[in-house]
């Protein structure tokens, strides 16, 4: 059984993630969203009127080899 770990802590418009991979951060509002991952991956969501939700992601994952 593997374990997990997430925190958030607010500062001002700004929100520092804390998980067990590292340290992301995201800002944004309601409709408009910028995540930073901690392995350097940004993912942008947007969300419409109606209920429509768009998002894309940027960058590569990067896999670390563990011994």
């Amino acid at each position: 059984m593997g374990w997990h770990y997430s925190k958030s802590i607010k500062v001002g418009p700004f929100r520092i993630n804390l998980s067990r991979r590292g340290i992301g951060h995201s800002f944004g509002n309601r409709r408009f969203h910028v995540t930073t991952t901690p392995d350097g991956r940004r993912h942008v969501s947007v969300r419409l009127p109606g209920g429509f939700h768009v998002g894309k992601s940027f960058g590569k994952r990067k896999y670390y080899r563990h011994y």
